[in-house]
């Protein structure tokens, strides 16, 4: 890709350590426990790094399934019930792990890493890409415009929806105290991944998962890959070049 930033599969294991220090810097804080867990082996690990320096500086992984039978296999099955999906026939592909450096700003980071992602999903005819997008902090409060957005607008089809199977969760889309929410306010306090999936036509659980392992609040988002806006589309496939 032209530009400040390239995107590349990990081809190494010092590659996938290198992926696995980023997460641990960004969701653990200096000092954190090792980010890395079970799926990164069999999960196709994603790099995005600065052309002048080669310094890493958004990474993400991405576990392919053949079709919704599968999904039990993934990440997000671990807190979210997703029998529902067992229906999809084509490919299946959980985006996870998505980080970028705090120390880098420029929002061609996270354009470059969905060009990559949309590079990925159309050489291989993804149904369906899915994942956890998470809110930093377990404190529901301090999120209640975009909860109260993503009631209004995003929440998952009925037939597709998560059912709960977290100990510990916050069901914002049967909280009734939640008002019409400002949409600027939610906008802002809106993860940037959880954004661009929902620009995407991307959909949400009816519920949030408290993950105090990470501490965050994360929600089950999906995006049907045939349902992305064809301008969308264009936009991302320019991008991947």
């Amino acid at each position: 890709m032209a530009g400040r930033y390239t995107a590349r599969f990990a081809d190494s294991a010092a590659d996938i350590k290198s992926a696995q220090a980023l997460r641990n810097k960004t969701f653990r804080g200096e000092g954190g426990s090792s980010d890395a867990d079970a799926y990164d082996a069999i999960c196709r690990h994603i790099l995005v790094e600065e052309n002048d320096t080669n310094q890493l500086v958004c990474t993400f992984r991405l576990l392919p399934l053949a079709n919704g039978l599968q999904i039990d296999k993934s990440y997000s099955a671990q807190f979210y019930d997703l029998e529902s999906l067992h229906t999809i026939e084509g490919m299946i592909v959980e985006m996870g792990r998505f980080c970028i450096d705090p120390a880098f700003k420029d929002p061609n980071i996270l354009r470059v890493a969905w060009s990559a992602m949309s590079a990925y999903v159309d050489d291989n005819d993804v149904e369906l890409l899915f994942g956890c997008s998470s809110f930093s902090g377990t404190n529901s409060e301090e999120y209640t415009d975009a909860f109260a957005l993503l009631k209004e607008r995003h929440l998952a089809p009925k037939r597709w929806l998560p059912k709960i199977k977290a100990p510990k969760v916050f069901r914002f889309a049967s909280t009734p105290e939640l008002f019409p929410p400002n949409v600027k306010s939610a906008q802002k306090h809106m993860p940037p991944l959880l954004r661009t999936y929902l620009l995407m036509g991307g959909w949400v659980s009816d519920h949030a998962v408290v993950d105090n392992d990470l501490n965050t609040l994360h929600v089950f988002t999906g995006m049907e890959i045939g349902g992305i806006p064809a301008n969308r589309k264009r936009l991302l496939r320019a991008t991947a070049g």
